[in-house]
């Protein structure tokens, strides 16, 4: 969107904003800054990097209130589970809400008045038009310029393409357990320093939380990134095993596709299946 924007096939966009977790692959970061040197700054289009903090750090500092991530669980009864998902809403909605109200003249707590708002862009193609949502704010009112150009995820990657882009590597954290096999493959694969990093953090969250453990909390249970319950750098990444495959719903050609290339609706903001854990209004509330 930003392409097309800065091409002049979509109006000029006042801003891009990009939500930092502090822990995407090192391909987004260099990414973002060949995006914002080739294509943003060129067309005067300030690109506006918010954080709310490295979720690495903070989700094993026990002295951070961390938004917890959707850790595959074996609960002590051998019965798998999933962790509730904070992510997204702490370290992706909130601080883009933040930057828009600053960006309005009306930083939190100030009360916006009715009728002022922005237009926010959310890149969600035709394939994908049941993920489209509201902000859930007044002060934002979402627009989905890809589906209104009834462009597909094949059209994106051709324009992508012919713009010398088409490496544009996907936005989410190193260590997301919602990657598919073929990600942590990649990972393995291609780099090893961020290998060895997200297994180091997967044995780092095999108690859960460590604020809570640090409080004795213990979670009941055991965590992991992979789907598989098993140790990361142990995890069956090269295949599907024979107990996954028994483990799989109904669907089985959905849930295979889904272990070998992750969730397909994954940490977009707006876009995904963890939406509702973030606040429906202002920012500084808790869910």
């Amino acid at each position: 969107m930003l392409a097309l924007s800065a091409e002049g096939r979509l109006p000029k966009v006042d801003y891009a904003i990009f939500a930092d977790t502090g822990w995407e692959p090192k391909s987004v970061y260099a990414h973002l800054d060949r995006l914002e040197r080739e294509i943003a700054k060129p067309a005067g289009i300030p690109v506006l990097r918010v954080t709310a903090g490295n979720i690495r750090a903070d989700a094993l500092d026990p002295q951070h209130r961390f938004a917890s991530m959707p850790l595959h669980i074996l609960n002590q009864d051998g019965k798998p589970g999933m962790t509730r998902r904070q992510c997204t809403g702490e370290y992706k909605i909130k601080p883009i809400k933040q930057k828009v109200r600053e960006l309005l003249g009306y930083p939190y707590p100030s009360r916006i008045p009715k009728g002022v708002f922005i237009e926010q862009w959310v890149g969600i193609s035709t394939d994908e038009f049941h993920r489209a949502k509201d902000s859930g704010v007044r002060y934002m009112r979402n627009r989905h310029p890809l589906i209104d150009m009834d462009w597909s995820r094949a059209d994106c990657t051709r324009y992508l393409t012919r713009i010398g882009m088409a490496d544009t590597p996907k936005s989410n954290c190193l260590g997301c357990p919602f990657h598919g096999n073929a990600q942590w493959r990649h990972i393995r694969d291609t780099s090893p320093a961020e290998w060895e990093d997200v297994v180091a953090f997967d044995t780092a969250i095999r108690h859960g939380n460590a604020r809570a453990n640090a409080a004795g909390h213990h979670l009941l249970g055991e965590a992991f990134l992979h789907r598989s319950r098993v140790p990361l750098d142990q995890a069956p990444i090269d295949h599907v095993t024979a107990a996954e495959r028994a483990a799989l719903a109904s669907d089985e050609a959905d849930e295979l596709d889904e272990l070998e290339n992750g969730v397909a609706d994954g940490c977009s903001p707006w876009a995904c299946r963890g939406d509702a854990d973030h606040s429906p209004d202002d920012f500084g509330l808790t869910a």
